[in-house]
């Protein structure tokens, strides 16, 4: 296959593909983070010089691995003529003795899994393991990682550099950890795949509402968590990424607007994802060991249950969300209660328990909390408030669909 010069959406679409991929596997051959970046970026400007003339080769990944691996051996050799005191002449070596291994995709042997470990290790900081995570296994740009994480791209770039220091100062290994040290690593780790798969779900920013390839990895990461450990929050996790997947297709008109839950055709979501999910809940529940993804996997299973929006339990899903506060105490799962209650109960009891949270120093800046309100509002016929609600959350948000969204329903109530 003969990659047309005028056409670079193929060389684009494998990078994005098979990008962070071939840089986590970087990472465990070149020992460092800013190497594999190098190597990474130089692997494809390689193909983009050669893949027009001699084809795309039948594996892309292993000719990037061995590309990017052969371009940081070039890269050291330079420093070290430059500088002949360095420890570049070590570096070759260890790079030239290692085995790419680029085919083996043994669950034990999973490059991502490895690099999410070593983002996750126990001497970083929660804050700075979540930053550092979807930065470099999920690729996501600094602006994106600090929307996420309601921080400052500054205060996050800064974040992210002291943990790669700290990670390389401490020589904190590239491995899965072994057996009997799992279980404590757990939480960080379901944690940022979680996250991987929110923003897959979600985006925080730009033109698309999904990014379907992350969504992907976030639950392939959870299966090979799954058989490496089979903890019940591990199938938790997994059953909450299959079922809030389930329903992918309907998210999305073909323009790329969105559409509410409420309008969804439950009967084209993936019926496969809902039954595995929900048998995952109830092997979860039943061992009595379950945490916070098993109960919202449980409130996912409880939506996929219903026939209609007009079906939907509230009253168990608020239940649910009763339990979950229990667990895990959170603004946003604050607000979602609040949501469910004003779905069981009418929207001024579900307002009362909104307006609280819109404090500052809480979810002032959270736009679905504002749209929320917003809601509530122009299901209760307050239309001024509820144009003032949906301003505020116009003006938080970076989701183009979603800025779509709020101006639709800006321009129902007459905004």
């Amino acid at each position: 296959m003969i990659l047309p010069k005028s056409d670079p959406d193929l060389l684009q679409e494998i990078y994005r593909c098979e990008g962070r991929r071939v840089y986590a596997t970087l990472v465990r051959l070149l020992g460092g983070f800013e190497l594999a970046e190098d190597a990474l970026q130089n692997a494809f400007v390689a193909a983009a010089e050669s893949w027009p003339r001699e084809g795309v080769p039948n594996n892309p990944f292993a000719w990037l691995v061995s590309a990017g691996r052969y371009k940081a051996i070039d890269q050291l050799r330079r420093q070290q003529r430059m500088t002949p005191w360095s420890d570049a002449a070590e570096q070759i070596d260890a790079i030239a003795d290692a085995s790419p291994a680029p085919d083996q995709r043994e669950a034990l042997e999973d490059d991502r899994l490895r690099l999410i470990f070593t983002c996750c290790h126990p001497s970083l900081s929660e804050e700075a393991c979540i930053a550092l995570t979807l930065r470099e296994v999920c690729g996501l740009a600094t602006e994106a990682v600090a929307h996420a994480c309601l921080l400052t791209p500054t205060t996050l770039a800064q974040r992210i550099v002291r943990a790669k220091a700290k990670i390389r100062d401490a020589g904190i290994p590239y491995q899965v950890p072994d057996k009997d040290e799992l279980p404590g690593r757990l939480g960080n780790v379901l944690r940022v795949v979680y996250l991987m798969f929110n923003e897959g779900y979600l985006a925080s920013s730009g033109v698309d509402l999904l990014k379907p390839d992350l969504s992907v990895e976030a639950i392939r990461l959870a299966r090979l968590l799954c058989e490496l450990l089979g903890e019940p929050e591990a199938q938790g996790l997994l059953a909450l990424l299959l079922l809030q997947d389930s329903r992918r297709s309907e998210r999305i008109t073909p323009d790329g607007d969105l559409i509410p839950l409420e309008e969804q055709d439950r009967s084209l979501w993936n019926q496969a994802a809902i039954a595995e999910g929900c048998d995952l809940v109830r092997r979860a529940l039943h061992s009595r060991r379950f945490g916070p993804y098993t109960l919202q996997a449980a409130i996912a299973a409880v939506h996929a249950d219903a026939r209609c929006a007009a079906e939907t339990d509230w009253a168990e899903i608020a239940a649910l969300y009763d339990a979950l506060l229990r667990l895990e105490p959170s603004p946003i799962i604050e607000l979602n209660r609040a949501v469910a209650v004003a779905m069981r109960d009418g929207p001024a009891a579900g307002l009362a328990l909104i307006e609280p949270l819109l404090d500052p120093g809480i979810l002032g800046r959270y736009h679905l909390a504002h749209a929320a309100k917003a809601d509530l509002l122009r299901r209760l016929g307050r239309f001024p408030a509820a144009k003032a609600s949906y301003e505020t959350a116009l003006s938080l948000t970076q989701q183009a669909p979603e800025q779509r969204f709020l101006k639709r329903r800006l321009a129902e109530i007459g905004g």
